[in-house]
C-alpha cells in the first residue's frame, strides 16, 4: 500500500511508540501530523537489512477505519462502499483485500487505500495526511445508515523481510499461515491482533493492527525475534524500487489513474461510481503515463526534476531517489504517452541521460526493470 508528503501543520500528535523511537536515537520528523522516525542506524543499512532479512516500521499514523450496515451487515457496507470506489468490494469473500482509490468526480485520486472483507466489517486502512479527508468525504457520500468508526486507539506495524512472516510466526504461528492478500484474527497473549500479509515495500510481509497501549510490548518481542526498526526514509527507497506510488507525489486530486499508471485498479464495467465518466472519456481520448527512469550518469534523480524527450516533449519526475539494491538512481516520471528510449533529465542545469523503463525496478533482491 501507499503513503504521505511531509507536512507542516501547527499541532503534531504522537505515536503510541514515539517514546521507544527516541530513547533509541531515532530521528524524529513532522510527518502527516505526527512526529515519526525517519531513521535510527541510517537509511542505507535499513533497507538493505529489510531487503535481506526483516524491517519494522510504525505506521500507526495512517487512518484504520471499519464500515458497517444496519444491524452488522456486511454486504450493505460493501455495496454503500463499492458505489464509491472503482474496484469491487462486494465479491470480497472474508478474509481477502483488495487496493483501490477514492476518487473526485472529474477522476482524479482522492487516496489509495487497502479494504478488506473482514468477516465482521469492512475495513479500511487509507493515508495518514488524508484520513480526515477521506473520513468527510465517507460521511457524506455513505448511505445513512452505513456506521463509520474510526479506530484513534489503534496502533499499526508493517513487517517486511524475506524473514518477517517467519518472525511473526515465532509468536502467532497461526498467522504465519496467512498468503498474499488475505487477512485474520489472531489472539496474542490475551491481545487481539488483526494481520494482514500486504506492505509496501515489495517484499514478503504483514501489517498488524492492535491497542495502542500493546504496540510497545509487541514491538519489543519482534526485534528480540532480530526483528530491526526502520524508519520512513527507508520506506521511500523500498516502495520506489518496487515501484510502488506515494500519495502526494506520483499520484493526488489533479491525477487520474490512467495516468498513474493504476488503470488495473478500475473496473469500467455497467457498476456506476464516483468518477466514473471521467475515465471512459479519457480511456478514449489518450493520457499520459507514469513510467520508470534509470539514470546513466552521475547525480540523483529528485521529484520536480523536468525530463526532455528527444522530440522536444517534456515531462517531470514526480519521485526520485538513488537505489541501494541498484546501485543508481532510478525515478518514476510523468511522461507524454507512448514515451521510450533514451531522455535527458535536467539536473543542476545539467542534462543528464536517462532510460525509460517499465517499473517495477526491484524485487526478490533483483533488478527486474525492462527498457520501453
Amino acid at each position: 500500500m501507499s503513503d504521505e508528503t511531509e507536512d507542516t501543520i501547527a499541532e503534531i500528535e504522537t505515536l503510541p511508540l514515539d517514546a521507544w523511537h527516541r530513547r533509541k536515537g531515532a530521528r524524529m520528523v513532522p510527518f502527516a501530523g505526527y512526529e515519526m522516525p525517519i531513521q535510527y542506524e541510517g537509511i542505507v543499512a535499513e533497507h538493505d537489512w529489510t531487503r535481506g532479512h526483516a524491517g519494522l516500521f510504525d505506521v500507526s499514523h495512517m487512518g484504520q477505519l471499519t464500515l458497517e450496515g444496519p444491524d452488522g451487515d456486511i454486504a450493505a457496507a460493501a455495496e454503500a462502499l463499492e458505489a464509491l470506489v472503482p474496484g469491487l468490494v462486494s465479491s470480497l469473500k472474508p478474509g481477502r483485500m483488495r487496493y483501490t482509490l477514492l476518487l473526485a468526480e472529474d477522476g482524479g485520486i482522492l487516496d489509495d487505500l487497502m479494504v478488506t472483507n473482514t468477516g465482521q466489517h469492512i475495513a479500511l486502512v487509507v493515508n495518514g495526511a488524508c484520513k480526515w479527508d477521506d473520513i468527510a468525504f465517507l460521511r457524506e457520500h455513505l448511505p445513512d445508515d452505513i456506521t463509520l468508526t474510526h479506530h484513534e486507539d489503534q496502533a499499526l506495524l508493517a513487517l517486511q523481510g524475506p524473514e518477517a512472516v517467519d518472525a511473526l510466526g515465532e509468536l502467532v504461528p497461526a498467522a504465519a499461515e496467512l498468503v498474499f492478500m488475505t487477512a485474520g484474527f489472531y489472539d496474542w497473549n490475551g491481545v487481539p491482533l488483526w494481520v494482514s500479509r500486504a506492505g509496501y515495500t515489495g517484499e514478503d510481509g504483514v501489517e498488524i493492527m492492535l491497542p495502542g497501549n500493546d504496540a510497545v510490548t509487541l514491538w519489543g518481542q519482534l526485534l528480540d525475534a532480530g526483528v530491526a526498526p526502520i524508519g520512513l526514509g527507508a520506506r521511500d527507497t523500498l516502495r520506489l524500487e518496487a515501484g510502488m506510488n506515494l500519495y502526494g507525489n506520483d499520484m493526488d486530486e489533479s491525477i487520474t489513474p490512467w495516468e498513474a499508471n493504476m488503470g488495473w485498479t478500475l473496473v469500467l464495467n455497467d457498476r456506476d461510481f464516483v468518477g466514473r465518466q471521467p475515465l471512459l472519456n479519457q480511456q478514449q481520448n489518450g493520457h499520459g503515463e507514469l513510467v520508470g527512469l534509470v539514470l546513466e550518469g552521475k547525480g540523483v534523480l529528485r521529484a520536480h526534476q523536468q525530463v526532455l524527450l528527444p522530440n522536444g516533449e517534456q515531462g517531470e519526475i514526480t519521485s526520485g531517489t538513488f537505489s541501494p539494491t541498484l546501485g543508481k538512481s532510478i525515478a518514476l516520471a510523468r511522461l507524454p504517452a507512448g514515451a521510450t528510449g533514451k531522455v535527458d533529465v535536467e539536473i543542476r542545469n545539467k542534462r543528464q541521460p536517462a532510460q525509460v523503463v517499465k517499473p517495477p525496478f526491484v524485487r526478490n533482491g533483483q533488478a527486474v526493470y525492462k527498457a520501453l
